[in-house]
Formats: C-alpha cells, sequence, structure tokens
C-alpha cells in the first residue's frame, strides 16, 4: 500500500485533533470583523480559497485568497494568514518576510521546525497532520479543518462523514475514465481545484475545475462518454440532466455510495460534508494512478517543497 493512502486514511482523526486545537489557537487566527488575506501555494491555496469564502459566508468579514507569489502589495489587510506544510516554500517565505512589522501575520504548518515560524507573527504547528508524501492531502485538509472549527462549523459530525469516507466504495471505477472535471459553488469551488490537482499529480490525469454555474459556459463541451463530472457542495439547477444528456458520468453525494452508508450508520443524517467527499477524490486519484501503472509516491517533476534557487 502507498503510504499516501496511509494519510489518507488517517484524515478523520487529524481532523477531530484540530478542533480540539481550535480554542487554544482562537488568539492566533483571524478574529471576527478583521480583513483577512489568506495565501498559499498549490494545494494550500486551494484550502486558503475554500476558507476565504467561507469565511465571509458566516460573517466574519471581507477574506481573500492569494497565491503567495501573487498578493498585492500595497493593499490593506489586518491580517495575513498562511498556510504551508513544510515553511520552507520560498514564495511564502518570502513574503513573509516582506510583511514582517508592516502587519499580524499567522502560518500554519506542519513542521514545528519551520523557518516560516520565525518569519511570522503567529505560528499554528501541526506536527500530527504533517506527511511524508509528496502529493499533499491529511495537512491541507486538517489546516481547513482547524480553519473552520474556528468559524464555528461543527468538525465532529464532519469527521464524521470522514471515517465513512476512508471506507466506502469509490463512486466510480477509474480505470474506464479517461477525463474528469471537478465543480463547485461557494467555499467548495476550492475543493474542486484541489481534487483535481491531485489527479494532475497523482496520475498525470486529464482534470480539470470551475465553479458549477460557469460549467455550462464553455467548459461542458469537453464532456462526452468515457469521461466524468463531479461536483461538491450544492447542485445547480439543472446540471445533473445537462450532463447526462452529454452521455458523461455524474458523481454528486446526493448519488454516490456514502448516501447509502452514512444513512445507515448516523441515522440518516444527510451526508455528505464536500470535505469527506474530497476524501473520495483523494481516493480516486490514487486508484488511478495505480491504474495507470502509476507510483502515486513518487509523482514525476515535483518535490515535496518548492524552494527557488
Amino acid at each position: 500500500m502507498a503510504y499516501v493512502d496511509a494519510e489518507i486514511a488517517s484524515q478523520p482523526d487529524c481532523w477531530r485533533e484540530a478542533a480540539r486545537m481550535a480554542a487554544d489557537t482562537a488568539d492566533q487566527l483571524p478574529r471576527p470583523g478583521e480583513r483577512v488575506a489568506v495565501v498559499g501555494c498549490g494545494t494550500s491555496w486551494f484550502m486558503a480559497m475554500a476558507y476565504a469564502a467561507r469565511r465571509e459566508a458566516a460573517g466574519q468579514g471581507e477574506t481573500d485568497a492569494f497565491q503567495a507569489s501573487e498578493f498585492p502589495a500595497g493593499r490593506r489587510y489586518d491580517r495575513l494568514v498562511a498556510i504551508t506544510r513544510s515553511g520552507t516554500t520560498t514564495e511564502v517565505t518570502e513574503l513573509l518576510a516582506a510583511l514582517r512589522g508592516q502587519l499580524p501575520t499567522t502560518v500554519l504548518v506542519g513542521d514545528p521546525a519551520s523557518p516560516a515560524i520565525d518569519l511570522a507573527t503567529a505560528a499554528v504547528a501541526m506536527p500530527f497532520a504533517d506527511e511524508r508524501s509528496v502529493v499533499q492531502t491529511r495537512f491541507a485538509t486538517t489546516a481547513l479543518a482547524l480553519l473552520r472549527a474556528h468559524l464555528g462549523d461543527n468538525v465532529a459530525a464532519l469527521a464524521a462523514d470522514a471515517e465513512v469516507a476512508v471506507r466506502a466504495p469509490l463512486p466510480i471505477d477509474p480505470s474506464g475514465i479517461e477525463q474528469v472535471t471537478f465543480l463547485g459553488r461557494g467555499w467548495t469551488v476550492g475543493l474542486a481545484q484541489e481534487a483535481a490537482l491531485k489527479c494532475r499529480e497523482a496520475a498525470t490525469f486529464w482534470a480539470e475545475a470551475y465553479p458549477a454555474m460557469d460549467y455550462r459556459h464553455g467548459p461542458i463541451s469537453v464532456a462526452a462518454p468515457g469521461r466524468l463530472v463531479w461536483a461538491f457542495g450544492e447542485l445547480p439547477e439543472g446540471l445533473p440532466e445537462d450532463v447526462a444528456a452529454t452521455g458523461a458520468a455524474f458523481v454528486h453525494s446526493r448519488t454516490h455510495g456514502c448516501r447509502t452508508v452514512l444513512g445507515s450508520w448516523a441515522a440518516g443524517r444527510t451526508p455528505v460534508d464536500p470535505m469527506a467527499d474530497l476524501i473520495l477524490a483523494q481516493r480516486f486519484a490514487v486508484a488511478l494512478a495505480t491504474s495507470r501503472g502509476l507510483d502515486p509516491d513518487a509523482p514525476r517533476h515535483l518535490s515535496r517543497s518548492v524552494v527557488l534557487a
């Protein structure tokens, strides 16, 4: 078994630990009403997108997400939050260094010895969620679980959904799929982007991601038999029917196997939280890699941290 499989399966416990940390780290995280920027690279950027949208929807204050390299110099914020597993990524460390003394910065890291900790005003280290894998899974989702717990989301229920997602059958056989498009709305747009990235990283697979409402403005032209559309969260009216008309397969938590399993396991509570659905997409990406004869623990052209010369 690839070690990424074990890291994927550990997410329910990681999320519970993050929820326990939420109260103790509250002073280091954004306060209601603060204008906040959240930055990261790759997977961490997509978690930043998800958190930013969810924080604004919760009425906690204006929140913007940026790739660390694209942070707009000169724009006013009350706090910057950086998400970085290793804390060594060049774009993140350079930004933290440039902002030192200008505004409060909080870094979420997996490695408690990270150099980013010394560059930030405050740090939240989550070594229990750090990873051996190049392909990020549990650190990123645990960072988002911590931030969601800080917003008041029920992470205990989320972890219960995740327990099912790590064990449920995959909703579709990846060996019969030649292309996948992930869709989201609101905060789940970031999850869709992350799911597509996992397929590209782990399996060098043709995977795209879009806001669900924008999908019918062009990207649906890619849909065809042998291809897959996977949606997270709220579904736009008529979307499943429009996808079905193309001959593409359609996956959503309303219809895949988690619904049946969770319905009997958790007294019929409506499944599943989109973050738990992301676990299924992570597992799908690893299964894709295996079906293509690739090693998901050794994705090509990638290293665990991007450190630029």
